[in-house]
């Protein structure tokens, strides 16, 4: 398979938020990066950068890539089960336009936000430890510093929105986690949040897409976006 380029790298002149491809900060993921790097070289195998417009409202904060969506396709959530909910919500409410057909060639586009990950190399069991996320919070911070107009944040599970928090400084315990709840931060930043759309979670029934297509209505109208008409997505 073909090593897929890196989508929407940064324009010349702006500021980079996305990690080095060797990335040397957390030796657990290393040593995982390098072992897919050895079974599987046609993938990306490497952090995974940031995509969308830098001038979007909101900012979609998931977890970590998935070993074979984006640390293989190199763009978030794009390859891999989260990434069909995701997607065809963004672009249900206008927040992206084309087709999401599980690559980075499908013609897809975001328009109204940016994705990016609290840990943005793959982690062992999906999972990234805890200091892990905190090492790559100087990313979460590079890239609310880089959005001059950003008015949301929409956290995918319980680790994204402690990342946002402490990105921002704040104190974990005031701002509590729960689906479809919407926080005003200091400075009127929204944070939104959504259980993360995992096929875990929409398996067992946590998140139904009625219920994830809830919570991204809902910070849109809190912020003043209002949604598009429904657009025909590719088929699951």
């Amino acid at each position: 398979m073909a090593r897929h380029r890196m989508p929407h790298p940064p324009a010349p002149g702006d500021p980079s938020t996305d990690p080095d491809r060797d990335c040397p900060l957390c030796p657990r993921l290393v040593a995982y990066r390098e072992a897919n790097r050895l079974a599987q070289p046609g993938w990306h195998n490497a952090p995974v950068p940031s995509w969308g417009p830098r001038g979007a409202p909101v900012l979609v904060l998931g977890l970590a890539p998935g070993v074979r969506g984006a640390n293989r396709t190199g763009r978030p959530f794009t390859g891999d089960y989260a990434g069909r909910l995701l997607y065809a919500t963004l672009l249900r409410h206008g927040l992206a336009t084309g087709i999401y057909a599980e690559d980075p060639a499908d013609g897809l586009q975001l328009t109204g936000c940016r994705i990016t990950n609290a840990a943005r190399c793959v982690p062992p069991a999906n999972l990234p430890t805890t200091e892990e996320v905190r090492t790559c919070n100087r990313f979460v911070q590079a890239e609310l510093a880089a959005m001059p107009g950003l008015r949301a944040v929409l956290a995918l599970g319980t680790v994204a929105h402690a990342a946002l928090l402490r990105a921002r400084g704040l104190v974990l315990a005031r701002y509590r986690f729960a689906h479809g709840a919407l926080h005003e931060l200091p400075g009127g930043l929204i944070l939104a949040d959504s259980y993360h759309v995992s096929r875990y979670n929409t398996n067992t029934g946590v998140l139904t897409e009625a219920m994830f297509d809830d919570a991204v209505r809902g910070m849109l109208r809190r912020i003043g976006v209002a949604s598009a008409a429904p657009v025909q997505s590719a088929p699951a």
